[in-house]
């Protein structure tokens, strides 16, 4: 053959569908998939999220029914966020037994049982008059070491209600050491962390604040990460890993593979990556206006995730997803 044509042709393990499938590097599969879902106090059927379409706040029975398609899809977990009717400036509906959020994680146990792992968010943010993930100082600050005594507590009250594993999301310090020595205080050894280790200050948690019915004005820059910086995350992760955390979090994920391919190289702990409103929401928007091809997208996107080294992917396409997959 002649010098001028190529001898190596990678084109060749790209001929087919059943060439490309035998050779893929990376695969999705439904068991590391989990679905956040949003349980509204006082709702008697559920509400749409105008933000994000196709996602609504649940009521306590269509939540259920959310839990067991999941199920039934193969999805791996289910991470539950409460949106209570009252909110205060210490979340108190947050620690309650008979709190929205405790109620929930009641009715998904009671549900599928082990079938899912069943998370809860551990934060403030959802009960808060002023929408902040914590206790505020006089001065208007969040007050990182009351915030942690709230904390604890919450921790209990969701362990007492069953859950698995506990997603402590506020970006307080020392949060994932206060949490653990509060469920071992309380006989709750086997309940897990899901550690959010880096949680970067971003614009794409826009649309969730409609989803939890947040009252915050201002943002939380003083305690989630600069998205400028990549190096704290490693000082973030090493402190979450000699504080307990069984598992950790990279947030958002699409905007911060970097990050999260830095967190996954060196983590000896499972990591997550949490594909957030904003990132869900611009895909649905850009698909209901026929620009790209949604189905493709979702794939595309969710694969980007676990390329760059997310274990599980926390999104709102979970079932979806978990049906393509199989």
């Amino acid at each position: 053959m002649s010098a001028e044509f190529p001898s190596v042709r990678p084109r060749r393990l790209r001929s087919t569908p059943a060439m490309r499938r035998l050779v893929a590097e990376t695969r999705l599969h439904p068991a590391e998939l989990v679905l956040p879902a949003f349980v509204r106090e006082g709702l008697t059927e559920p509400k749409p999220i105008t933000a994000m379409p196709g996602v609504v706040q649940h009521t306590r029975d269509t939540l259920r029914r959310a839990a067991v398609e999941a199920a039934e899809a193969g999805v791996g977990g289910i991470m539950l966020f409460g949106v209570p009717e009252v909110q205060d400036a210490i979340g108190s509906e947050g620690t309650s037994p008979e709190g929205i959020l405790q109620l929930a994680i009641r009715d998904v146990v009671s549900e599928v049982g082990d079938a899912l792992v069943v998370m809860s968010d551990l934060c403030l943010d959802e009960y808060t008059d002023h929408g902040h993930c914590g206790v505020l100082a006089a001065d208007g600050s969040v007050d990182n070491d009351a915030t942690l005594e709230r904390y604890a507590e919450m921790a209990v009250v969701q362990a007492d209600a069953g859950v698995h594993l506990v997603g402590p999301s506020g970006m307080m310090d020392g949060q994932v050491a206060v949490i653990r020595r509060a469920l071992d205080g309380a006989g709750h050894q086997d309940v897990g962390i899901l550690a959010y280790t880096a949680k970067y200050a971003s614009a794409f948690f826009g649309p969730f604040r409609e989803a939890v019915g947040s009252s915050l004005k201002g943002d939380r820059k003083t305690y989630q990460q600069d998205p400028a910086n990549a190096r704290e995350s490693l000082r973030e992760l090493e402190q979450d890993l000699a504080e307990g955390a069984d598992m950790v979090m990279v947030k958002p994920a699409m905007a911060y593979l970097d990050i999260l391919r830095q967190i996954a190289d060196v983590s000896p702990v499972p990591v997550s990556a949490y594909q957030v409103s904003g990132e869900y929401s611009m895909v649905e928007a850009a698909a209901a206006n026929g620009w790209i091809d949604r189905e493709r997208t979702i794939l595309e996107t969710l694969t980007s995730i676990r390329r760059a080294g997310a274990e599980q992917i926390l999104t709102y396409w979970a079932t979806e997803a978990a049906r393509l997959v199989r």
